[in-house]
């Protein structure tokens, strides 16, 4: 998705089986969409820690974190429950990834998203994203501060 474009809505389930939907947000917050490969493995339960731990910085009355795999909603109750991950993960499981293929970030061989981010403004557009190996961790500090660029 190229900066600047809409981003394309969706809504899932979290962690909770809550629906969450990206258009709520519109006008209200802007948003950092984490997509990450699986729940449980090396990288992405440090990636997801280092969210947890900065949590304060990403999260404010302007902002929020939505963290997406294609794990099934049990599995991310599972690992959000054992890491104490208190932000939303949600689950494109089923359709398998129809939200990350919209976002073009669905390895279709591995059936698992790629380990991307994005940052969308108050009015639903892609303002800044990023792309990194399924092996390296994305830079939260980077993270913090596009989100937060969005949000002024």
């Amino acid at each position: 998705m190229p900066i600047g474009s809409t981003a394309p809505d969706f809504t899932l389930r979290d962690q909770f089986g809550q629906d969450i939907s990206l258009a709520s947000y519109r006008g209200k917050k802007a948003v950092a969409l984490v997509f990450y490969p699986y729940a449980f493995s090396g990288v992405c339960t440090g990636e997801m820690g280092a969210i947890r731990a900065r949590l304060d910085e990403l999260l404010t009355f302007d902002t929020e974190v939505l963290a997406l795999s294609c794990d099934p909603v049990y599995a991310l109750r599972a690992f959000s429950d054992a890491d104490g991950l208190n932000f939303e993960l949600l689950s494109d499981f089923w359709p398998h990834g129809e939200v990350a293929r919209a976002y073009g970030v669905l390895d279709e061989r591995s059936g698992c998203p790629e380990r991307s981010s994005y940052v969308i403004d108050k009015e639903g557009r892609i303002s800044w994203a990023v792309h990194h190996p399924k092996a390296d961790a994305r830079d939260v500090d980077e993270l913090v501060v596009a989100l937060h660029a969005a949000a002024d």
